[in-house]
């Protein structure tokens, strides 16, 4: 990643969605604090400040290599898995809980912190065994239990209508689609309170973006979602907050509909006007 400085730039007046008790406004769920990441020696974020709301749909934006991915992957540590990857300042708060907090399970932060890639993945199983594979690993065995989740988190991924007569075929005989609200399917079946979604539609056609699209709105009631986009378009449409990065940077973040039609910085309004990106 190209950590060259960006221009400068009035610091962006960052909005904090945060008081419950202030005029009916969303509490924060996520609280990510003068945070900096690095690859190696590459530095990917820096200072990252950004409060996320309870509830509802927020949207990373900005051009490739800005750092949104690794933010997400952050957010559940995934980035563990990365041999190179360090945190050199700032924490990450789930609920008041420092998520790199020594006594933090990290099995138990990714079930209740879902992920939903890029690339549909569903495991070389049933559909069935999808949706309970989660729940096995805990020890849930009860068949009517199972039974229950699997329609329960189907129908909450708008997929239960199309596969429920033959639950027990692979999930890998589906379509591209169909395979990615499958996945979303698994992530739910855990009772997660966040899902991340990391560009959930690139590789999907405009029927099955639509129909994921109309998911993410549905999912919304239930949960918190923070999905990264690289289409401006899609986070106009299914986003309530939208944060706009650039090399690594947090330059503004903001409710969409001021994002995109009235944004505070100039990074901000060149890249959602199309002169870079």
């Amino acid at each position: 990643m190209d950590t060259t400085q960006p221009q400068k730039h009035t610091k962006a007046p960052q909005v904090m969605f945060e008081s419950p008790n202030n005029n009916g406004a969303p509490r924060t769920v996520i609280e990510i604090e003068n945070f900096d990441f690095s690859y190696g020696l590459k530095q990917a974020l820096f200072d990252i400040n950004l409060k996320i709301p309870e509830k509802l749909v927020t949207a990373f934006i900005g051009p490739s290599g800005c750092g949104k991915s690794t933010l997400l992957r952050c957010i559940n540590r995934m980035n563990d898995l990365v041999d190179i990857s360090r945190i050199t300042r700032g924490n990450i708060r789930i609920e008041n809980v420092d998520i790199h907090d020594r006594d933090v399970d990290v099995i138990e932060l990714r079930r209740k912190v879902g992920m939903v890639f890029q690339k549909s993945n569903p495991f070389p199983k049933s559909i069935y065994d999808n949706i309970t594979y989660g729940l096995k690993i805990q020890g849930i065995k009860d068949r009517k239990r199972l039974d229950e989740v699997v329609e329960t988190s189907l129908r909450g991924a708008a997929l239960w209508d199309e596969v429920k007569d033959r639950l027990h075929d692979s999930g890998l005989g589906l379509s591209g689609g169909q395979q990615q609200r499958l996945c979303i399917a698994r992530a739910i079946a855990v009772e997660p309170e966040i899902i991340l979604m990391d560009e959930p539609c690139s590789a999907l056609d405009p029927i099955a973006t639509a129909k994921v699209e109309e998911l993410i709105e549905s999912l919304k009631t239930k949960f918190t979602i923070v999905i990264v986009t690289h289409s401006m378009q899609q986070a106009s449409r299914v986003s309530d907050r939208t944060a706009f990065f650039y090399l690594g940077r947090l330059i503004e973040f903001d409710n969409t509909q001021q994002i995109f039609t009235r944004p505070s910085q100039k990074q901000t309004e060149d890249y959602i006007t199309g002169r870079f990106g």
